[in-house]
């Protein structure tokens, strides 16, 4: 694999296995950063240094003791006992947000296009299905198709938004609200959330790679992507008034400066999600067939299934209740893993 375009498509999966539906729609940005103001900017550069710096060492470190799957590295980092009970958490936590995005699927297909939203769930779960038949190579191919139209996309959004009067006013304004304490963990809390999950596919992925040099440079391309697709989105979301009351408030963007890409936006939402419905699908399989010896496709459609069903449990309760819970035990993870 030449080291630059291996890189690229390290990069590529680190973006997407990240961003999902929470992202897309601008809610965790306006829960984690925006709301904050100005200082939202900052807490982003502190997230985007910790995704290049820790998501490196993650990988990195899954190369120099040779762990094939998110169990053999928690296993040889932390010890046997400690090592099962993160293993059982991260399990349960990538079934929890597997269930969250085809739930996310379901909502935007019911909403954009008015068809029930199990017709969403199953379309997404078929079209993963093979995606997944070709394992790691379709995991990378379908993020090198989306993740580089999303940062287009987010991009050109930034620049249209910024050409508004009241862009740098509205800009450096810091929200005058309970924030302090929020606004030092933010950053912490929602990087440790999305390396805890990224990790199924980080670590595997680093493994069949098993270059460092294609590795390092991924992450930095990677994690330095993750922040430019932060800052774009923070730029754009803290010009409404009153964006905590938005539960999509990327659409209320996209509609007032860029209307007539409304259409294209809920398609990259689409993907946004499929890349990560993908990507937990192929880290837990990863996972399970260390333990279960199935058939790949057996064990995929065993995991399907247990998303399908979680994602019977509303779009919106799912987020507000599990999300959070994630952040905090990902800080857990990150600290040990920073300790190690």
């Amino acid at each position: 694999m030449r080291t630059w375009s291996g890189a690229c498509q390290v990069a590529a999966v680190y973006v997407g296995t990240v961003i999902g539906a929470g992202f897309a729609t601008g809610k965790e940005i306006v829960q984690f950063f925006s709301q904050f103001g100005f200082y939202g900017l900052l807490s982003i550069a502190i997230s985007g240094a910790l995704f290049i710096f820790l998501g490196a060492k993650m990988m990195m470190t899954s190369i120099e003791l040779g762990a094939s799957s998110f169990e053999e590295f928690n296993q040889l980092l932390f010890g046997s006992q400690l090592g099962k009970a993160v293993t059982v958490i991260q399990f349960m936590m990538l079934i929890g947000v597997l269930g969250v995005m085809l739930s996310g699927s379901g909502a935007l297909f019911e909403e954009r296009l008015h068809w029930p939203a199990n017709i969403g769930i199953l379309f997404t779960i078929f079209i993963g299905f093979l995606v997944m038949t070709r394992g790691v190579q379709g995991l990378l191919a379908v993020n090198l198709f989306i993740v580089p139209l999303m940062l287009l996309f987010q991009f050109r959004l930034a620049t249209e938004v910024a050409a508004s009067p009241s862009f740098f006013q509205t800009l450096l304004i810091g929200k005058e609200a309970d924030w302090t304490w929020k606004m030092w963990t933010a950053p912490f809390v929602y990087t440790a959330l999305n390396l805890t999950l990224a990790q199924a596919v980080l670590v595997p992925l680093a493994y069949e790679i098993k270059d460092k040099r294609v590795i390092k440079r991924g992450a930095f391309l990677g994690g330095g992507a993750l922040m430019l697709l932060m800052i774009a989105s923070h730029v754009s979301l803290i010009q409404l008034a009153n964006l905590t009351s938005y539960e999509i408030p990327m659409a209320k963007v996209v509609e007032t400066y860029m209307p007539a890409f409304h259409y294209v936006y809920a398609i990259l939402i689409y993907g946004e999600i499929f890349t990560t419905v993908v990507g937990n699908a192929y880290g837990l399989q990863q996972q399970l067939e260390k333990r279960i010896k199935w058939a790949s496709s057996t064990l995929f459609a065993a995991i399907f299934m247990a998303g399908f069903l979680l994602s019977q449990i509303s779009y919106g309760m799912l987020l507000a209740v599990l999300y959070p819970l994630f952040g905090w035990i990902g800080l857990v993870f990150l600290l040990l893993l920073w300790r190690k």
